[in-house]
């Protein structure tokens, strides 16, 4: 039965409770509760990794890529080759991560949203349950100001921000800044790491790169010349055209903008400035003597188009958009150098953090810990599909709202407003979603069937306030 908000938000007061009067203090004998390092970028597309564009080899679009700090990671961790986004756009995602939730239920259907300050996250699990919690760098939900709600502590800046001298919220109060962001979030990170040593904590920081706008002024010295001299290879759906697009005008170039090698190179540059970061924030956790102790979770807010079915940003779920980098390192569970293929979501990360914690997760929470598979072990019922979304946003782009079922092998989208533009495709044969099967009966069959258990399974209604396109004459005069 569907949990509305209130009644969701209600029940949880008293798992705070319980979770605080379970909470008991930590003895010299006890073995330490883990501490939480979750770092994530902004629209950083899953094969922006080194490791990634070394094992697709011949097919891998970058391949002179290189990104130390997240090889470091994935060496010694655990890489999630198939991970998701069910929302892909960035305030969205982000509640997700932070609530355990869907969007259609957790309140933030879009960019504009603030977040909602009395949800239930995993930062007011845990700090129920006596961890020092904060949050730093980007939190976007619209132009949401103040102390990031379910944190103790927050050095963050509004909306996106700017890439150079951003100031920054400190608990709400608004304090300049010089140099680029993302180092200036990682200094902050890491004096927030250093005055929390000696208790469990669990630290969220967040990216600004490789968002737009990229290049230039907004990349620090360092970076602007980097890969200066390589190219970016094609791939086979950069001349194809999302369906709700259809076929460009006569004459028109097929391209997108963002197909082009210069952008290539900024988005790049951006995202081995995270690359450095994460490496401070690894180095930092080696010299307190904390490597071992600590979940490195790392991951972005959704994918990115680069060119790929006509489009840029993100939105549809497309592959390129859907699928997110997540690499995870936890030394005394997970061992080292492991891939992971089954799938798992941005809605997993909650529940595990409490998982690992050892701390009651409510059962609204809809997403799954991934702790036993990333321990190497297989749960009997993992999931074979899941449910993505996305609501038409005015000022967003001409994405419409969406529905789609994702399996290992297939995917299935509906377009409520356009029956005309369901789409099927077979990952297995056709990995860059260039043939639609929507005509053969035999392919969509059993994937109309699971998107009917997974609408269910997850409460699914349009939420309120989601956008309606503007009529095309409202559309003109604006």
């Amino acid at each position: 039965m569907k949990t509305s908000l209130p009644t969701f938000r209600c029940r949880a007061a008293a798992w705070l409770l319980a979770a605080f009067a379970c909470a008991a203090p930590l003895h010299a004998a006890e073995q330490r509760k883990p501490n939480f390092l979750f770092i994530y970028t902004d629209d950083q597309r899953w094969d922006a990794m080194g490791v990634v564009q070394r094992e697709q080899g011949e097919r891998a679009r970058f391949p002179w890529f290189k990104s130390p700090s997240m090889d470091r990671l994935a060496a010694g961790g655990v890489r999630f080759r198939n991970a998701f986004v069910t929302l892909s756009l960035c305030s969205p995602s982000r509640a997700a991560f932070l609530t355990g939730r869907y969007n259609h239920l957790n309140g933030v259907i879009n960019n504009s949203t603030a977040f909602p300050t009395n949800s239930v996250t995993h930062a007011t699990m845990l700090r129920a349950a006596g961890y020092r919690t904060a949050y730093i760098g980007k939190w976007h939900m619209g132009s949401q100001r103040g102390q990031r709600p379910g944190f103790d502590y927050s050095a963050s800046f509004i909306a996106h921000g700017r890439y150079n001298d951003c100031p920054v919220e400190i608990n709400g109060v608004s304090t300049p800044t010089k140099g680029w962001i993302d180092d200036v979030s990682t200094d902050f990170a890491i004096e927030w790491m250093k005055q929390n040593r000696d208790r469990p904590f669990s630290l969220v920081v967040g990216f600004k790169s490789p968002h737009s706008p990229r290049g230039g002024p907004n990349l620090p010295e360092r970076l602007r010349s980097l890969y200066a001299d390589e190219t970016s290879r094609p791939v086979p759906n950069l001349g194809a055209r999302a369906i709700f697009h259809g076929p460009p005008p006569e004459g028109a170039n097929q391209l997108h903008p963002l197909a082009a090698n210069s952008v290539h190179l900024d988005y790049l540059r951006h995202v081995t400035g995270a690359d450095e970061n994460l490496g401070r924030l690894l180095d930092t956790l080696d010299e307190l003597g904390l490597a071992d102790d600590t979940v490195v979770v790392y991951s972005s807010d959704n994918g990115y188009y680069l060119g790929e079915h006509g489009l840029g940003d993100k939105r549809s779920i497309y592959e390129e958009s859907i699928r997110i980098p997540l690499l995870v390192r936890y030394p005394r569970l997970f061992g080292k150098g492991k891939v992971v293929d089954e799938m798992v979501l941005n809605i997993d990360l909650a529940p595990t953090f409490l998982d690992l914690a050892g701390v009651f997760v409510p059962r609204e929470m809809q997403g799954v810990s991934w702790k036993a598979l990333a321990a190497g072990q297989k749960p009997a019922n993992w999931r074979q599909s899941f449910l993505a979304e996305y609501f038409y946003e005015n000022g967003g782009g001409d994405t419409p709202t969406l529905i789609g079922v994702c399996t290992p092998n297939a995917k299935l989208v509906k377009y409520p407003d356009h029956p005309e533009w369901t789409e099927v495709f077979d990952l297995a044969v056709d990995p860059y979603e260039l043939k639609n099967l929507a005509a053969d009966p035999a392919a969509t069959a059993k994937l109309s069937a699971e998107l009917d258990v997974q609408l269910k399974a997850v409460n699914y209604a349009e939420p309120p306030g989601a956008d309606k396109p503007r009529p095309p004459s409202d559309k003109a005069k604006r």
